[in-house]
């Protein structure tokens, strides 16, 4: 990323401001496409001669606007273009067992075709990706920790190895309140933490089914796999009555 710096010093806010606006115009223009990861905070402030506080700034507010996500350890990334903020699903849109249903319903209409794709054009680093989050998942289930963060890393990963950037645009715009199971998480009693935990590792087993697919370069698999997760997941919401 080449990036020029300010030539004239202005307030810190002023400067966050003008980074976000050279930051976003990189990628509404493609230079920094769904998926890349931005340069490290040293180098930021290297190239526009600017101090950590301002980088900082930016970055969080390239966050709220949807552009980027900061996966902590690792870096930050590019998730969309973020040219219509309005389509935005606030987690208290689908407080409802008929919004979950609806965003459900959404979700298969996008990404089967999404996973079909996914199987044509995947790269061996999609599938690295994809892996990934599934150990991710695996592992959380496993300590009884939240597992929505890698369950999104993973459809995420699914969206960016269409190799079409809208469908990793409209998957990150959308964000965590896609996986609509984070209403299970949080139960106490040693019964329902067993029941919570049989439920994930179903769900994890059916995105086993789609990965395979995928790796298999297997377009028809992979669309029946996601299509079978998401309806699964649809029917499970209508039996929990909304709970």
């Amino acid at each position: 990323m080449s990036l020029h710096p300010p030539a004239e010093r202005r307030r810190p806010r002023t400067l966050a401001l003008e980074l976000v606006a050279s930051i976003g115009e990189r990628i509404r223009d493609g230079q920094l496409p769904p998926g890349t990861k931005l340069p490290t905070e040293a180098a930021i402030m290297a190239e526009f001669a600017v101090s950590r506080t301002v980088v900082r700034e930016a970055i969080s507010r390239l966050q709220a606007s949807g552009l980027v996500e900061t996966r902590h350890g690792i870096g930050t990334f590019v998730l969309g273009l973020g040219e219509a903020p309005g389509f935005r699903i606030a987690p208290e849109q689908v407080a409802t067992l008929h919004d979950v249903i609806a965003m459900l319903e959404l979700r298969i209409g996008v990404e089967t075709e999404a996973a079909a794709l996914a199987a044509q054009r995947r790269t061996e680093a999609d599938l690295t990706a994809m892996r990934a989050a599934l150990a991710e998942v695996t592992a959380a289930i496993e300590a009884g920790r939240d597992a929505v963060e890698a369950d999104f890393h993973f459809h995420l990963a699914i969206a960016r190895a269409t190799g079409n950037h809208h469908f990793a645009e409209l998957i990150g715009t959308l964000g965590r309140t896609i996986i609509p199971r984070s209403r299970l998480d949080g139960q106490s009693t040693p019964e329902q933490e067993q029941e919570r935990r049989h439920y994930l590792r179903r769900v994890n087993a059916e995105h086993d089914s789609i990965c395979d697919a995928i790796a298999a370069s297997d377009p028809e698999a992979a669309r029946a796999a996601m299509r079978t997760h998401l309806a699964n997941s649809r029917e499970r919401r209508r039996r929990m009555g909304g709970a």
